[in-house]
């Protein structure tokens, strides 16, 4: 009776040096990636403690950097929807003199402004309406009937078809001596002009933020270069290519700058949805209206996270692209002092 095939057993110690469960998948290995586990061996230390640092620095930047997006997105729009707001509508005044028929020279310019080709809509501000204007200004225990307060006329006009200013102004002259047609022109431009300045002034944070991250990032390379200089030069002159020891160097620092980036984007985006919260559950008070008015909803909207994401891919594509420069400079001097060297 033949006896059963002994069953072979890998041995450990007949193994590959180096060889090691790696995980299967697209996506297990960009998780053993970014944990920096598992994988082949890197010239740079995953872990220690300038990469931690580095991270923290990069975290905080990335957040920063968050903050002023969104700050910039939120004025944008802010200042659009005033824009909009303000060009939907023209007002007509009509001030208070002495003989004036105020109501009927009120009903006049309402007539005329109901009869103009581009206005939708018209209503006629009575004084309580006048009354709750003045208030935060005035206050509530002025007697607004005692002040000269004029009629004013809301017009509505369409967007798509406005009305010939022009010509307006000139019946309301001939029909209504003394009324003024007021488009807001003077509010507009200043508007503009805000939201101009702001973002200009936002654009110019975020690229200084996104120099000192570059910055950061080179004193960082030079500072790992530095722990690891003999194993680069033996490296280098066993034959390996600048490439190689470059990439090491790129993808470390490409992982400590998605992961830190990402969270410092992370905790902006909670920043601003608390900050959203507590305005919606703030009240309606004088100050919440202020504060809604000026920011709107505080919320970044999908153009913020959008901007956001992209933050993030370009902090972390110039920290890798900054560290492999580095790399390159400083392998290529050692090839010129080799040379010199040599001579």
């Amino acid at each position: 009776m033949a006896s059963p095939t002994p069953r072979r057993e890998q041995n450990d110690a007949t193994a590959p040096i180096g060889a090691s469960k790696r995980p299967s998948g697209i996506s297990a290995r960009l998780l053993s990636w970014l944990t920096g586990r598992g994988g082949p061996p890197n010239i740079v230390p995953r872990e220690s403690v300038a990469a931690s640092s580095l991270g923290v620095l990069v975290g905080i930047m990335a957040f920063l950097a968050s903050l002023t997006l969104g700050a910039v997105v939120m004025v944008s729009e802010t200042a659009n929807g005033w824009q909009n707001e303000i060009a939907r509508e023209v007002t007509i005044q009509i001030p208070v003199s002495d003989g004036r028929n105020l109501q009927a020279d009120a009903e006049t310019a309402q007539q005329i402004a109901e009869a103009t080709a581009g206005v939708t809509a018209v209503t006629r501000l009575d004084q309580k309406a006048g009354s709750a204007l003045l208030e935060p200004w005035l206050g509530s225990d002025i007697d607004v009937t005692a002040l000269p307060v004029p009629e004013l006329i809301l017009l509505r006009i369409s967007p798509s078809s406005p009305p010939d200013f022009i010509a307006l102004k000139t019946t309301l002259a001939t029909a209504v001596p003394g009324a003024v047609l007021d488009t807001h022109g003077l509010w507009l431009n200043q508007l503009a002009r805000m939201a101009e300045t702001t973002i200009l002034l936002g654009l110019s944070v975020f690229v200084l933020v996104m120099v000192a991250s570059i910055l950061t990032v080179v004193f960082a390379t030079r500072g790992a270069m530095a722990g690891n200089q003999n194993v680069i030069e033996v490296l280098h002159f066993v034959g390996a290519e600048r490439a190689y020891i470059a990439r090491q160097f790129q993808y470390h620092f490409l992982r400590i700058a998605l992961l830190g980036s990402a969270a410092g984007a992370v905790a902006a985006i909670a920043f601003f949805s608390l900050g959203n919260l507590w305005l919606r559950s703030s009240g309606t008070g004088p100050a919440e209206a202020q504060l809604t008015a000026l920011f709107g909803a505080f919320s970044i909207g999908t153009t913020g996270f959008v901007a956001t994401l992209l933050m993030v891919i370009v902090m972390s594509g110039l920290a890798a692209l900054t560290s492999r420069w580095t790399v390159l400079r400083h392998v290529g001097s050692l090839d010129a002092s080799s040379g010199q060297s040599a001579d």
